[in-house]
């Protein structure tokens, strides 16, 4: 087999086209924290291609008797590549996913750890199981949060671990998606069925209106440390600082932290005006977006007062339209018409749409700039899958 047959073939084994996908995991992550993309985020998302393409390799490696039947044009069954090939790939890339994360800290590691364990559970054990869809969803939720707690910093601290659990709402909508994709691809071999269609269309529609209404909102961490919105208007509350004082590592707009490296900045505890938090010393201001509140001991913490512009609402509506629009079309055609061709066509929008739903999760927790770079990689993964199929 020549040189450019084999680039082919392990184009279509680890399905590059849907590479494209995997980077918006992380940055909306990343957004849902409230702080720009650092050096840990782009950790965050060599490793999830990594273990993307691990779970690419290692599916068809566990299908490839299946495939003989249903798909004897893939490139195992077809003798493209041969299976000891296709699984130490998915041997190696997970090895390198876990190392990437481990570059990240060792609260990245045990997520990307989790997300591993469940990859290989799933394409080894649960995919042909009722618990197969659950799985695959409980995967892509892990790599946004994988790009969350990677961002937020390698520390234990209450702070970093409140920026991180910001991001399970996001995590949660990216999951459902996932799941109503994964139910509809169960049948994509056989069709016949438009109840796994009609569910995802349900799925879409509300996830439109999640993403695409309400207010536009920076997740922050207030006088007493806690992340007390995090971006979907759902409070989170723990534990507070005795007199209103600040805690360390806060991320209040003009609130001081330990550790501060700002001109005119407070000691640890104060809540002087002016002064930064210990992220934006190390190059983690959040990015620029509704103002967060702040707080002073006297007078304890004052009522948020950041209002979505006009600007921000446009995007975050255009970006869910994009979603519901990418997603929806080929859903109502295979729920019209259940066909082969129709399901797999359903399945592959649902996989790009993807892209627009990362991109508007970022918008709606007030990362404009990180959902404009999420949402130009749609025509990249468009114009790609047109050579290489995605499912």
């Amino acid at each position: 087999m020549s040189a450019v047959a084999t680039r082919r073939a392990w184009a279509e084994l680890l399905r590059l086209p849907a590479l494209f996908t995997v980077p918006g995991d992380a940055l909306a992550g990343a957004a849902a924290t409230g702080l720009r993309p650092n050096h840990r985020t782009l950790l965050a998302i060599g490793s999830s291609l990594c273990l993307y393409e691990a779970g690419m390799a290692l599916n068809d490696w566990a299908d490839r008797a299946e495939d003989a039947v249903e798909r004897p044009e893939r490139p195992l069954p077809s003798g493209r590549i041969a299976p000891p090939a296709a699984l130490t790939a998915a041997t190696a890339l997970t090895a390198a996913g876990l190392a990437l994360a481990s570059r990240a800290g060792r609260p990245s590691l045990a997520v990307a750890g989790a997300l591993a364990g469940t990859v290989w559970a799933y394409d080894l054990a649960l995919k042909h199981t009722p618990a197969g869809p659950a799985a695959m969803a409980t995967a892509r939720g892990l790599d946004l949060l994988l790009g969350a707690t990677a961002t937020a910093g390698p520390d234990h601290d209450h702070d970093s671990r409140s920026r991180a659990t910001a991001a399970a709402p996001s995590a949660a909508a990216l999951a459902a998606h996932t799941l109503a994709v994964t139910v509809v691809s169960r049948r994509e071999a056989q069709g016949g069925s438009s109840t796994a269609p009609l569910a995802a269309l349900a799925t879409t529609a509300a996830l439109t209106r999640l993403v695409g209404a309400g207010t536009t909102r920076r997740p922050s961490v207030g006088w007493d440390g806690d992340v007390d919105d995090d971006g979907f208007g759902w409070r989170r509350r723990g534990r507070s600082a005795p007199g209103g004082s600040a805690s360390r590592g806060s991320a209040s707009t003009g609130s001081a932290s330990r550790g501060s490296a700002s001109t005119g900045s407070a000691s640890r505890g104060s809540a002087s005006t002016g002064s930064a938090s210990r992220g934006s010393a190390s190059g983690l201001a959040p990015e620029s977006g509704p103002a967060l509140r702040t707080a002073t001991p006297e007078s304890g913490p004052a009522p948020r007062t950041a209002t979505p512009d006009t600007a921000h609402r446009a995007l975050r509506g255009a970006l869910a339209l994009a979603y519901a629009g990418t997603a929806a079309r080929p859903l109502f055609h295979a729920a019209l018409n259940p066909s082969p061709p129709l399901t797999q066509r359903a399945v592959g929008g649902g996989i790009r749409a993807m892209i627009p739903l990362q991109a508007a999760l970022a918008a709606r927790t007030g990362a404009p700039v990180t959902a404009l770079l999420t949402a130009a990689l749609a025509p990249a993964a468009r114009r790609f899958a047109r050579k290489v199929s995605v499912t």
